[in-house]
């Protein structure tokens, strides 16, 4: 159904290319797939995840199309192929609230290439988070923070925006160079992310906190180093997501050459990354291979368990919830019901792991149900 908005032709039409371009950017936590199959008439529009768990469209645009920097996977780069396409604070304003008035979005997360400098480009995206805001919208607003933007401007977007990001692009200051030769890790980066995190520590930017982006395979990096650079960043910088963007070559860059990365890897990292963040896992337990690589033919959860069968079977009726997390096939929800219900009676069969949402294919090998196996799977009841 075409999205049926006040806004000119003209700014339709800008619209139009400047949503397409912000399509690679995950980090507005649209999800590690979400997005990237939308209908022709709302390519612009993307499901989000908010930090509370509600799903809302998220309207998700860059406010200039053509970047001055020369990062070697990005079509908005010099010498690739975007067009200088263009908002004002004030076009993209209407837009917004126009679409907003249509019913099609909740929320705005707002990028930008680099045209005339950081400090330029992160002012005209302030300016118009400054309209939106004064406009009176009180909901979601995800800024994209400029590399290079200034101190001042980074804590004029912690005070207008819900969740503020800036994306690494790259797991290490060498890999980094390699994609983005124009940026430093540290001055352009890191020390962005060093004062929200310092901002986050002392009070003063309580919302939806930070997040970041990995092209992953643009740069011949490893699993091991973005699980590395992940974990330091949860540690360290206390992020709120790290998301991970599998590589696809555009044609015009200086990286159209390359294999487009496997959705699988991505997926795989994403597996990698909630056990370090909601499972308990320590970096040195998550399995990878010589080569610093996760399995691609199973989860990295169900890697490990085979790597430590002294830590099974697990009694479903006694295991401690960290016990739990490390059964595959239970995640922290699963966890959480098994102790609910196992707080009534003591669970018995394969259908009180169901009712629970165990993976049951995954898990019975793994677990004791009041003191026996969980049924054999020779058995076909799986």
């Amino acid at each position: 159904m075409a999205v049926a908005v006040r806004s000119a032709p003209a700014l339709l039409d800008k619209l139009e290319r400047l949503g397409q371009a912000a399509r690679y950017d995950l980090s507005c936590a649209c999800g590690p797939t979400a997005g990237r199959s939308r209908g022709a008439d709302d390519r612009w529009i993307y499901p989000a995840v908010l930090p509370s768990g509600e799903r809302i469209p998220l309207l998700k645009v860059l406010q200039e199309g053509r970047c001055d920097r020369g990062c070697r996977y990005c079509a908005q780069g010099h010498g690739g192929v975007a067009d200088a396409t263009s908002f004002t604070p004030e076009e993209l304003t209407r837009v917004f609230f126009d679409l907003r008035q249509a019913g099609r979005v909740d929320g705005l997360f707002l990028s930008s290439a680099i045209r005339g400098g950081a400090v330029g480009s992160m002012d005209r995206m302030l300016a118009t988070a400054e309209l939106v805001r004064r406009s009176g919208f009180r909901g979601y607003l995800h800024l994209k923070l400029i590399p290079g933007s200034g101190a001042d401007q980074i804590d004029r977007a912690m005070q207008l925006a819900t969740r503020v990001s800036v994306n690494l692009e790259a797991p290490t200051a060498f890999h980094l160079q390699r994609v983005a030769p124009s940026k430093h890790l540290e001055r352009h980066l890191l020390a962005a992310m060093r004062q929200v995190a310092a901002a986050e520590a002392a009070g003063r930017f309580a919302r939806a906190g930070q997040t970041t982006q990995f092209v992953v395979g643009a740069a011949d990096e490893t699993d091991r180093d973005l699980a590395r650079a992940s974990d330091w960043l949860y540690r360290r910088l206390r992020l709120r997501r790290v998301y991970y963007s599998a590589f696809q070559p555009v044609p015009g860059t200086a990286l159209a050459h390359r294999p487009a990365t496997p959705p699988l890897r991505e997926h795989r990292l994403y597996q990698m990354d909630f056990l370090l963040r909601k499972y308990g896992f320590a970096l040195g337990e998550i399995p990878f291979d010589e080569g610093g690589a996760l399995a691609r033919d199973r989860d990295p959860k169900t890697a490990w368990a085979e790597q430590h069968p002294e830590r099974f079977p697990v009694e479903v009726n006694t295991a401690p919830v960290a016990e739990l997390l490390r059964v595959p096939g239970i995640g922290p929800r699963t966890a959480a019901r098994l102790l609910e219900l196992r707080g009534a009676e003591k669970l018995r069969g394969r259908s009180a792991l169901r009712a629970a949402g165990v993976a049951v294919r995954l898990a019975a090998p793994y677990l004791l149900l009041d003191g026996r196996r969980a049924v054999p799977r020779q058995l076909g009841l799986f």
